[in-house]
């Protein structure tokens, strides 16, 4: 089954991916969910038990396959950075949905995530709350009819594109404090909900979620009041792992692209490819790519089975970045002045991969964790 979705998700890449160049993000961004929804991927973000795809005994139906989402985002990567950011959103945005929000609501909402007809968003980060979750400002204020937010998210992707938003406020205590943060489904027409959007390194909808007195009735609260940290983490902890996916994806890419260049251009009267020192960079690319795949596949397996897997997660979340950063900059050595010329693949994989190493948890909080766990171990 991992195979097959594979060859699926390469199949849209082939078919899609050119057609998505020189549009404006949103644009690009509809285009790819709806190719996705096409293709039947969209389903593998929902867990079954919600409409979503049958897992096949990949994981238990009310749970999404991370084998499925790893295999899938690898293959979506090496074709489109945006392919895969509007894949990974639906999961990462309608997760904490899935994960506590009653059925009532799980019913009138995923399988419109499913279809793709509802975009779906993650509302975590704020501008004094990155690494540290529980600096959370946000601030959630029980009235007689439900809630009233304010407070402001940055770097929120499918900002002003989302049809809804799972957002993380704080509902008691100071910042800081672990205990006292709640999840809330947030409808895109909220009164008080505004947007204020932004570009970085690898375009796609990204930006601000500004709340002033944003009104939600009592039931957009998701699981108990104090439960959103755990919600978090808990999505994060399933999510976490196909980063390290779309990591060696985008990377892939980069080293096919290195060995059709060297292979075809002419310095000093023979091809790139006979430097020795050039071939050698392309065999380490290799390895190195290789051994984040099966740090990839040990977490994945361990988190389908039901294992916290943190160790597991966190070495292959860190070293599968950190080496695509690496792969992907060789690469852009390898092409010279076309490696830094806009709109060439290896540029667009240098700007896309980039980020990975810092969204869902930095690398240097993937060390703090994985020794954390080691010196727990022993």
């Amino acid at each position: 089954m991992i195979e097959e979705l594979a060859r699926r998700a390469d199949d849209l890449g082939l078919s899609s991916a050119a057609s998505l160049e020189g549009l404006g993000e949103d644009e690009a961004a509809r285009k790819a969910l709806a190719a996705l929804s096409r293709a039947e991927l969209v389903p593998w973000t929902v867990p079954q038990r919600d409409g979503g795809a049958e897992a096949g005994g990949l994981c238990a139906p009310d749970n999404v396959s991370v084998r499925a989402l790893c295999a899938l985002r690898q293959s979506l990567a090496y074709h489109s950075g945006m392919l895969d950011v509007m894949f990974v959103m639906q999961g990462l945005g309608s997760y904490p949905l899935a994960l506590a929000g009653s059925a009532e609501l799980r019913a009138q909402v995923l399988p419109e995530v499913v279809r793709g007809e509802s975009v779906a968003a993650f509302a975590l980060t704020e501008p004094g709350a990155g690494s540290n979750v529980t600096a959370v400002e946000t601030r959630a204020r029980k009235t007689a009819s439900g809630w009233i937010l304010d407070g402001r998210k940055t770097f929120i992707s499918n900002c002003g594109l989302a049809r809804f938003y799972t957002l993380l406020a704080r509902t008691s205590g100071e910042p800081g404090d672990k205990e006292g943060l709640s999840m809330f489904f947030v409808p895109d027409d909220a009164w008080g909900l505004d947007v204020e959007r932004f570009e970085v390194m690898a375009p796609h909808p990204i930006g601000d979620v500004i709340l002033k007195g944003c009104e939600l009735p009592a039931e957009f609260l998701l699981g108990e009041e104090g439960q959103g940290l755990e919600i978090a983490l808990a999505t994060l902890g399933r999510f976490r792992t196909s980063v390290a996916a779309a990591a060696v994806g985008f990377a892939r890419r980069a080293l096919d692209e290195s060995i059709e260049h060297l292979g075809a251009r002419k310095q000093f009267g023979k091809p790139l490819a006979a430097n020795q020192g050039l071939r050698f960079d392309v065999a380490e690319m290799d390895v190195r790519l290789r051994a984040a795949e099966l740090l990839v596949e040990e977490a994945a397996r361990e988190v389908d089975a039901g294992g916290a897997a943190v160790a597991e997660v966190a070495r292959a979340k860190l070293f599968a970045t950190e080496t695509a950063s690496w792969v992907c900059d060789r690469a852009v050595q390898h092409f010279g002045g076309l490696g830094v010329k806009k709109g060439t693949m290896v540029e667009r994989l240098f700007r896309d991969v980039r980020a990975l190493r810092i969204y869902e948890g930095t690398s240097e909080v993937q060390k703090l964790i994985l020794s954390g766990e080691l010196f727990r171990r022993n």
